[in-house]
């Protein structure tokens, strides 16, 4: 069995606040903080899949078997944090349970009409799967049937009260909650430098925004219609299944 607890997995869908989240993580100082690291096999493993604007680290390992390899390396010396799409390992990690017992899981989930939007405005081309929340609530119901019971938490919940949200991660986590942690400078974070042009908005901000008001994304969503309002429609039931897991 490998050793549990110093690898911290949050399972994302793309547009999820997640490099919001992920900045934070950086900002404490006391964890290796990886972006996205399965991205490489995903992305460059299947020519039918583009990512827009990925510059591919040339010495970043490229299979699932090297990514989590590289990942329970870098444990042995200091407890890891990485953020990734669950859709990019949802072939491989159920199917590997020595390395889904190494870590403590958590899910950021944020509305799917919101996160399309967002998304949409970053690369109008993207598929229903990259939507991203089927394959989330996929690998919670495997991990769940591994035994392991992975927070779950709210993009908006997080926006509204930061700290709050932040600090009740790190509790499920076994994680010291450290408040400094949420705001940060403008300086581009190791790591970034491959996909910095769809995070400009993060390292600009220095902390977490507060939730938009005033707008209808349900209204917006409609506006752009198809395939866009059937992602919406595909995806929401499963967003659904895991908004009910927020305790």
């Amino acid at each position: 069995m490998l050793r549990a607890m110093q690898i911290f997995a949050l399972w994302c869908h793309p547009r999820s606040m997640s490099t919001a989240f992920e900045r934070v993580m950086r900002e404490r100082g006391d964890v290796d903080v990886m972006h996205e690291p399965f991205m490489y096999e995903y992305y460059l493993n299947n020519p039918n899949r583009v990512f827009a604007d990925f510059t591919p680290d040339p010495d970043h390992p490229k299979t699932y078997a090297a990514i989590r390899d590289m990942i329970l390396t870098r444990a042995q010396t200091q407890p890891v944090f990485f953020k990734d799409m669950a859709y990019y390992v949802l072939d491989h990690l159920p199917g590997d349970p020595d390395f889904m017992a190494a870590a403590h899981h958590a899910f950021l989930i944020r509305d799917p009409a919101e996160s399309i939007l967002s998304y949409h405005r970053r690369d109008p081309g993207f598929t229903c799967e990259e939507v991203g929340i089927e394959a989330q609530s996929r690998l919670f119901e495997a991990l769940r049937a591994a035994g392991q019971s992975p927070l779950v938490i709210r993009a908006s919940d997080v926006r509204a009260a930061p700290e709050a949200q932040i600090a009740r991660y790190c509790a499920a986590a076994g994680l010291r909650h450290r408040p400094a942690a949420l705001n940060w400078d403008s300086s581009l974070p190791k790591g970034w430098e491959t996909v910095q042009d769809w995070h400009g908005d993060v390292i600009k901000s220095g902390a977490i925004r507060p939730p938009e008001t005033g707008r209808d994304f349900h209204a917006e969503l409609a506006m752009l219609g198809p395939p866009y309002t059937d992602y919406d429609t595909h995806h929401r039931p499963f967003f659904e299944a895991l908004d009910a897991q927020v305790c």
